[in-house]
């Protein structure tokens, strides 16, 4: 671990010193006020600024190269340029006003490509960036640039024309109109003896000639760009974004952006995966930790985030992955952690908490529940919601679990307990019965497939990574639940996470039907639903659904997704839906 990505410019603030554009500074560096929690619509009213002199940054270059660590820095461009539109409105398509923006997002406002003044600017600003920081690669972004304003600007569709850019390979004119913009910055740093690297965005269009990629919306795009020769960085989310939750009880956590990547996820990462070639492989620069600060302000919670799941990483990248083992790791990681505690370090404790693993048994028709721990501490646990004590039921190994349950359970080290355990087993006439997906879940959001709407386990929050919501985007969810023989029902429940600010919308509408054979079906009841929001908000809906009596051996059933409305960023988009449970009773 011997690079620091440094993210220094985006919508809500531009954090570097640049002379010869000093508004940079004096407008684009200060926020009027910070949205409160997740895109709440609701402002604390505070303005939030500051930046870093050159002075501080070179300060920073050289306490780094005397540990031996190269500071990578990164101005995103053409997107996420906000706040240094504020400052030179004059860089963007429509001429503003811009503002800093007080929200986290992507937004439509992003530099004119189709300005000389545009280039002018970022050859002027990485010229200055090229002079405090000698890292041989320079991060240009190329990450969330809306296409919006350049298919409506006169001046971008003029460069479009002038340089016979046309839609092809699934990709628009706009797109290569982006692939330029990274080609001319890279032919720009290449003359000064600098390479670029790029989020795996700057695959659509074509790739410039010696970008490195950096993958992070999943491992496809670095797979890609390996096969085409270009040198990756892999940091796909769902192994290397540590400003995830480590634990799936976020109430006990500081608050953050959402998501889950507890440590064994971090340390099962693959880099360079066995699809490619040994030739491809070595492409494979190696991954890295993302650590996103929007809800992160104090210098402790840093190292919540990344302590021990750093410790995961190193392995990662130092270990052949034939030689990683998680077990011998876990062994291994007290004796780090005994520097942790010498430095006064604040790192995460989960490590040492009760780890529950939940299996549907579909031969069984129960839940099986293993529990762990890293240091193989005595277990206690209860069924009945009651808190364990060194009394209750002693953990001797997996056990099953075929009814309403309130699963507690605790470490206990000498007398000392651990954090607790704590799961809700509900039970219905579907649960841990065989069932199928008929439609394909979105590729990041699929976990541990069917069996999650029937297993008996609710998501506990709009948390919608940690595992126990399925999601869609764009399609509608159908499954079949096969009952095993003909079953009573009179009433379905369905629960989706919205989180409108992602894209995340309730069910437009469910559908039930039933089926004797399981090959033709009758539409048994359904339910249209209604969005009347005018704004972003984020819960968990709960459809019940009651109808007259039915048996059948198989139900059919179909929640569909809904279209953004008129308000939202996405409008008139198929949105994602998350469902957690499907309850026949």
């Amino acid at each position: 671990v011997n690079r620091f990505h440094w993210h220094l410019t985006d919508d809500q603030g531009w954090r570097i010193e640049i002379d010869s554009y000093p508004g940079l500074t004096e407008v684009g560096s200060m926020r009027d006020e910070t949205i409160i929690g997740r895109n709440s619509g609701e402002y604390d009213g505070t303005p939030h600024g500051g930046y870093y002199t050159k002075d501080e940054l070179r300060e920073v270059v050289e306490y780094a190269k005397e540990r031996y660590i190269t500071i990578i820095p990164e101005v995103d461009l053409p997107g996420h340029m906000l706040a240094a539109l504020a400052a030179y409105p004059e860089l963007g398509c429509t001429g503003g006003p811009y503002h800093v923006i007080g929200e986290w997002g992507v937004f439509d406002d992003i530099l004119c490509a189709g300005k000389e003044e545009t280039f002018d600017f970022l050859e002027a600003v990485l010229t200055e960036v090229m002079e405090i920081f000698p890292s041989e690669l320079i991060h240009i972004g190329g990450d969330e640039a809306p296409k919006t304003r350049w298919e409506e600007c006169p001046l971008c569709q003029s460069r479009i024309k002038e340089l016979g850019l046309t839609e092809k390979d699934g990709h628009t004119a706009e797109h290569y109109l982006q692939s330029y913009v990274t080609s001319r910055i890279e032919e720009f740093l290449n003359e000064h003896g600098r390479n670029i690297i790029g989020w795996d965005e700057i695959l659509e269009g074509e790739l410039a000639p010696n970008a490195t990629v950096m993958s992070w919306r999943g491992m496809e795009g670095g797979i890609q760009a390996a096969r085409m020769g270009h040198d990756v960085i892999m940091t796909p989310t769902t192994y290397s974004y540590f400003d995830y939750y480590q634990a799936q009880n976020i109430d006990e956590e500081p608050f953050g952006i959402g998501g889950y990547l507890p440590l064994e996820q971090v340390y099962s990462f693959e880099p360079a995966p066995d699809i490619l070639s040994e030739g491809e492989k070595r492409h494979i620069l190696g991954a890295q930790a993302n650590l996103w600060t929007e809800y992160i302000k104090e210098p402790e919670h840093v190292e919540y985030m990344i302590l021990p799941r750093l410790a995961a990483m190193s392995e990662v990248q130092w270990m052949d992955a034939d030689k990683k083992d998680y077990e011998e790791f876990l062994e291994r990681l007290p004796r780090l952690i005994s520097h942790y505690n010498k430095l006064d370090y604040n790192y995460a404790t989960h490590v040492f908490d009760v780890h529950g693993v939940y299996t549907p048994n579909f031969d069984s028709n129960a839940l099986e529940v293993e529990f762990t721990t890293i240091d193989d501490a005595d277990i206690y646990y209860t069924l009945d919601g009651s808190d364990p004590t060194e009394s209750s039921i002693k953990y001797e190994g997996v056990f099953t679990i075929n009814q309403d349950s309130e699963v507690r359970a605790v470490a206990i080290r000498d007398g000392v307990k651990s954090k607790l355990l704590n799961e809700m087993v509900n039970v219905n006439k579907a649960t841990y019965k065989p069932i199928e997906l008929l439609t394909t879940p979105a590729r990041n959001y699929e976990y541990a497939g069917a069996g999650m709407l029937v297993d008996g386990l609710s998501g506990k929050s709009t948390n919608y990574r940690t595992g126990r919501w399925i999601g869609y985007q764009g399609e509608d969810l159908v499954a079949v639940i096969d009952m095993l023989e003909p079953t009573e029902t009179s009433s379905m429940e369905i629960r989706n996470a919205v989180v409108t600010g992602d894209w995340i919308f309730d069910a437009s509408e469910i559908i039930i039907e039933s089926s004797d054979d399981g090959n033709s079906y009758s539409t048994v009841a359904s339910e249209k639903i209604i969005d009347k929001n005018n704004d972003h908000w984020a819960d968990i809906s709960t459809h019940k659904i009651s109808f007259e009596p039915v048996t059948s051996r198989y139900y059919k059933v179909s929640v569909k997704c809904s279209r953004m409305p008129s308000w939202h960023p996405g409008s008139g988009r198929r949105a994602y839906i998350f469902v957690d449970e499907i309850k026949l009773n």
